[in-house]
């Protein structure tokens, strides 16, 4: 396969069109750090675009930030950092899951996938934050949706269609985002003890509440016992944990109070600062609490008030280890391998109650088989190929990433 690293979008639009002039299919990637999720591509030209990076622009008044879509979020972090601002989708860092460096992540890889972490419940998906981008379509032609101020919505929903699109419908080469004025505290309170059922009503009570919870995971003892943060990795028990975020006074108050709701629950404590942002960070990056380099992960979102038996179901079926995220919403699945990473009870545990079960990570050959994505019914499989038709005629980008074909 042909490399090509463009520093430019126009570079970028020439390869695509050279490409094309070939009838030759591009795998379009980023630093490869989630290369081994979803299907292996069959390509003839690899459209890498690490070296289409540096911020663009970034107005911290504004709170807008442009950058090129191969920039590292690492040094995206960093700029907002400096202005005290964030991301409030809270991106994941995938690479250690892939056996990765971490930070090795993109701008461009991570609203491709439209990847969020715990406080989605509150703050949406990537895709709610894409105020605008620059990408190149399937006839080789650049075009610009949205546009760089808050306010400005044109073309909002073509942004929302390429985040999550998984670079078949075009590339992306320049993305403008939306940041957020940091939280001043950050505090999690820890409930210990509770079963996968009981974590999902205590989760629900705290996010039915007045105090503003923005994360809400459960972890049992066995992956507990792998964080770093205090308290939790000596608990001995299942811990579950409940973000708060805003200033001081108002942390501390709601802190209390939540405890208080909680205290029919179990026995509880408080993680502050440190402790309570490297918690949070190993929900999100989920590497840290699923450690075990050989086994297949699977992503399964539920109704929360399904979680726990889902959870249950596919322990009892499988031997697998697991914790809960988004208040029982988002379940990560730690199993062996065997013939198919247990495809079978992982869809069956979810035909009842609905949602979606995604194979994040398992050998090549095991994606080239399994359905790595949640097959799609009918109506959603005819718009998901009038969208491919538009954007992408001819299937240049990407061909089989998440299906056969397409």
């Amino acid at each position: 396969m042909q490399a090509f690293y463009p520093e430019t979008e126009a570079e970028a639009a020439d390869v695509v069109r050279a490409a094309l002039s070939e009838n030759q299919a591009i795998q379009v990637s980023g630093s490869g750090s989630k290369q081994g999720w979803g299907r292996p591509v069959a390509a003839d030209v690899d459209l890498h675009l690490s070296a289409l990076q540096g911020i663009e622009s970034y107005e911290p008044e504004e709170l807008v930030l442009t950058a090129k879509a191969g920039t590292a979020m690492a040094e995206i972090e960093r700029a907002l950092a400096q202005k005290n601002q964030t991301l409030a989708f809270e991106p994941p860092d995938l690479g250690p899951l892939y056996g990765g460096g971490a930070g090795s992540g993109t701008l461009g890889g991570i609203i491709a996938c439209n990847l969020s972490g715990p406080a989605r419940i509150r703050s949406g998906a990537a895709r709610d934050h894409v105020l605008g981008l620059d990408a190149i379509g399937g006839r080789g032609e650049m075009f610009h949706s949205g546009g760089r101020v808050v306010k400005n919505v044109t073309g909002f929903d073509l942004s929302k269609v390429m985040a999550g699109s998984f670079g078949t419908l075009g590339v992306m080469t320049s993305i403008t985002v939306r940041a957020l004025p940091a939280p001043e505290k950050l505090r999690t309170v820890l409930v210990f003890g509770l079963d996968w059922a009981q974590a999902v009503e205590a989760m629900g009570a705290a996010l039915r509440s007045p105090h503003d919870i923005n994360g809400a995971a459960h972890m049992p003892a066995g992956a507990a016992a792998l964080s770093g943060a205090d308290y939790v990795s000596v608990a001995n028990r299942p811990v579950t944990a409940l973000r708060i975020e805003g200033p001081g006074p108002s942390a501390a108050a709601r802190c209390a109070a939540l405890r208080e709701l909680l205290a029919p629950f179990g026995e509880t404590e408080e993680l502050h600062g440190h402790n309570s942002g490297l918690l949070w960070r190993e929900v999100r990056d989920v590497a840290a609490l699923l450690p075990k380099a050989k086994t297949c992960i699977w992503r399964l979102s539920v109704p929360p008030a399904s979680g726990a038996l889902v959870t249950e179901a596919l322990i009892a079926a499988t031997g697998a280890e697991a914790f809960m995220d988004w208040g029982g919403g988002l379940i990560w699945l730690s199993v062996a391998p065997g013939l198919d990473a247990h495809a079978g009870p992982v869809r069956a545990a979810i035909a009842e109650c609905g949602g979606h079960a995604t194979l994040m990570r398992a050998p090549e050959a095991m994606r080239a088989a399994v359905p790595v994505f949640q097959p799609e019914d009918a109506i959603t499989e005819q718009l998901a190929a009038r969208l491919k038709g538009v954007f992408d005629p001819t299937g240049v980008f990407n061909p089989g990433r998440m299906k056969p074909g397409a």
